[in-house]
């Protein structure tokens, strides 16, 4: 019987499913230093404007906002610096193909705690045109006004 994986939710990119198809998704771990760790468990990070990019074989997180540490003082680092993503090498280089011959992007779509190690997961997103996003509106819209409907009878 496989054990159970531990996992907090730290912060989640709700943007990127509004702007971007979501094709695959992948879960990567991050490169922390000094206090960041702590901000993390306090739940202080914001992902709504971040991208990954790849260069020179290595997968960064661009655009990632990590709050400094209340009680940190010289540990704390920058908290818009850039992270490096850890996946294995062959995963990189399949993605990087990908984005550069296809037109996606690498998306963070949600930072959380999986037994105690923090991890990223990465969509392979494709952008949404304004149509496409009024459609997904209104489709939510609808299902939400079923719910409600559905719920008042229930009463």
């Amino acid at each position: 019987m496989p054990a159970k994986s531990n996992t907090k939710t730290i912060a989640q990119n709700k943007k990127a499913y509004h702007d971007y198809f979501v094709e695959e998704s992948f879960e990567a771990g991050i490169e922390l230093v000094g206090t960041e760790v702590k901000s993390l468990r306090q739940g202080r990070a914001n992902l709504k404007d971040a991208w990954c990019s790849v260069v020179d074989g290595e997968m960064l997180l661009n655009g990632c906002h990590i709050s400094p540490y209340d009680f940190g003082n010289i540990f704390n680092r920058d908290p818009m610096r850039v992270r490096r993503l850890l996946m294995h090498k062959r995963e990189i280089l399949r993605l990087y193909g990908i984005v550069k011959q296809q037109g996606y992007s690498l998306i963070p779509l949600s930072l959380y705690f999986k037994d105690s190690r923090v991890k990223v997961q990465v969509g392979l997103c494709k952008g949404k045109k304004n149509y496409d996003k009024r459609a997904d509106m209104a489709k939510r819209d609808a299902q939400r006004n079923i719910e409600r409907e559905l719920k008042e009878r229930n009463r």
